[in-house]
């Protein structure tokens, strides 16, 4: 029998709160009462994550484990559970317990009111750094207001998806993946339920500065041209300052008739020339490079095994094509 309910965890070095988030997952489950699943989808761990989740897999059928053959990333971990899914409503969230598997049965609440897709808002996130609050404040305002749809603020992962987004989910496979932002994008009857975000009770984050800076670059240049059009904006303000230092000389030369001094004026007007120049550059190179990406066609991921009680045997699977996917999911 097809389970009604799939569960996306995309894993990453979590060996230690596996167990946990296996036990509390399971007894939500269990107790909505209804057939599920549970896709637990190893992004190139180097812990013994791998090895426990087919532990996890050989002895409940309702768990399945697959390995990817390195790490590709957290939106194209979940990207590879959404395609190998089968439930008609899709949850995906956090294996560190930050995302409370006691939500889902409010999710389905709002499922069962017909609404496709129902994500979670963060109404409070203890445990966290006052620097990691203030960035991720500041980051969900900025891609509002940057990007051109109306993306919920203070939202993550944390979502219930019907099996007809899903459908629409897996024809997009765009390598710069900003999924909170393309299941706003495709559109349906949408709603957000409040939940309080719990602390990280073992080990620490993944998400180094460095990465979360690079993530949300990725979620406001798959959805805005904003930065583009900044960059205008900028050459233009750089160009009229500049017409109006021309003017100035001219007027100073043949109407005062004295040489304009400054060098320390010039130079600023050149050093600030050249930094709009090479800002612009960057960000030009921001969306070729994406260009470039998306030209070369190559798999979002590669699955090295996947294993559950259904199928016994480890196999090598690449990442699916569309065609794939319904025979598989048959």
């Amino acid at each position: 029998m097809d389970p009604l309910i799939s569960v996306i965890i995309p894993l990453y070095n979590e060996e230690a709160i596996l167990p946990l988030l296996y036990q509390r997952l399971t007894d939500v489950l269990t107790a909505v009462g209804e057939p599920y699943e549970i896709l637990l989808v190893n992004d190139g761990s180097t812990d013994g994550t791998p090895v426990l989740s087919y532990e996890l897999a050989n002895r409940d059928p309702h768990i399945t484990a697959i390995n990817l053959s390195r790490n590709f990333g957290h939106q194209i971990a979940i990207t590879a559970g959404l395609d190998y899914s089968r439930g008609e409503a899709v949850i995906t969230m956090d294996g560190d317990l930050q995302d409370p598997p006691e939500v889902i049965p409010e999710l389905m609440r709002r499922w069962r009111e017909s609404y496709e897709v129902v994500y979670a808002i963060r109404i409070n996130r203890p445990g966290e750094t006052w620097f990691k609050k203030a960035t991720a404040h500041v980051f969900y305002r900025v891609l509002r207001w940057f990007s051109q749809m109306d993306i919920p603020i203070d939202t993550g992962d944390f979502r219930l998806m019907s099996r007809k987004v899903v459908a629409q989910l897996k024809t997009l496979r765009e390598r710069s993946r900003f999924l909170r932002g393309l299941s706003r994008w495709v559109g349906f009857k949408q709603i957000g339920v409040p939940y309080e975000r719990a602390p990280r009770c073992v080990g620490s984050t993944k998400f180094s500065f460095f990465r979360m800076f690079h993530f949300a670059l990725d979620g406001v240049i798959s959805f805005s041209l904003f930065p583009l059009r900044i960059s205008v904006y900028c050459g233009l303000a750089v160009s009229i300052l500049c017409f109006g230092c021309l003017l100035y000389a001219l007027y100073a030369r043949f109407i005062l008739h004295r040489t304009v001094e400054g060098w320390t004026s010039l130079m600023v007007i050149l050093l600030g020339v050249g930094g709009v120049i090479l800002i612009n550059l960057g960000i030009l190179g921001e969306y070729v490079g994406r260009i470039y990406e998306e030209t070369k066609r190559r798999p979002l991921y590669i699955v090295d095994t996947l294993f559950s009680l259904e199928h016994p045997l480890p196999f090598v699977k690449s990442a699916p094509a569309p065609w794939e996917l319904r025979q598989f999911t048959s």
